[in-house]
């Protein structure tokens, strides 16, 4: 019998979790339900490894989403996380990625597409890590190794980035000295290229370039109207 894909749930609307929680058994998926922020952080990090993804409300006791989620990924940083909302206003959401999430989904919604969000995730990333194989790519003084999702510069313990991170990174290596079209990279990654992964995509951009700071002869510039360019040399292994 197949194993099936363990989330972690985390919503104190006790009918509306049972009943999220109900809905995923039925479609395959192990939920685990937890009441509060705290609950649910203390739930994560005692089995570590055992989620593929977290499904996190945003206005919880105790914890609210956004702290849990910042914490999750100070554990984790690759897990997928989705942020239940009942909060519609651009600066929630933009916090909700700064903090890490992959996605959003507001209330109301519709379980079947909550569920439709958890695959199109959990697809990606089984994708990407497919398709990183063995590539190594050589970014000046950094080796970044998609498959372990590590940038490391000579003479430093590695950095381990996060999934959006690593797939941001790569496509940009992929496209190295071109242009990266902002719509491509937003579609292949985040699946839709609307305004809040638009600008999920803009702070992902000032992350890596934090990253590489170190060498002046790598740089991620701006592309006005079309997209992103990094400007390297490069060489794979």
């Amino acid at each position: 019998m197949e194993k099936k894909v363990k989330l972690l749930l985390a919503e104190d609307d006790e009918n509306l979790g049972m009943l999220l929680k109900e809905y995923l058994a039925v479609k395959g998926y192990d939920a685990d339900l937890y009441g509060d922020g705290e609950v649910a952080y203390n739930g994560f990090k005692k089995s570590p490894g055992l989620y593929s993804l977290c499904i996190l409300d945003i206005m919880m006791p105790k914890k609210d989403g956004i702290s849990l989620a910042k914490e999750i990924r100070m554990v984790d940083k690759e897990i997928p996380i989705i942020f239940l909302t009942a909060k519609n206003l651009k600066e929630d959401i933009l916090e909700g990625f700064k903090s890490g999430a992959d996605d959003y989904i507001t209330k109301p919604f519709s379980m079947e597409e909550l569920v439709f969000r958890i695959e199109a995730i959990l697809r990606r990333t089984d994708q990407a890590s497919k398709a990183y194989e063995q590539t190594v790519y050589r970014l000046g003084v950094y080796l970044f190794d998609p498959r372990k999702q590590t940038l490391t510069q000579e003479g430093c313990s590695p950095l381990k980035l996060t999934t959006k991170e690593s797939e941001l990174l790569r496509l940009l290596c992929n496209n190295a000295n071109r242009v990266l079209e902002r719509n491509f990279a937003l579609k292949t990654i985040w699946v839709d290229d609307n305004y809040f992964n638009a600008r999920s995509m803009d702070v992902y951009i000032t992350k890596l370039r934090k990253h590489l700071k170190n060498e002046p002869s790598v740089e991620i510039i701006n592309v006005h109207g079309k997209g992103y360019k990094l400007i390297v040399d490069i060489l794979e292994s």
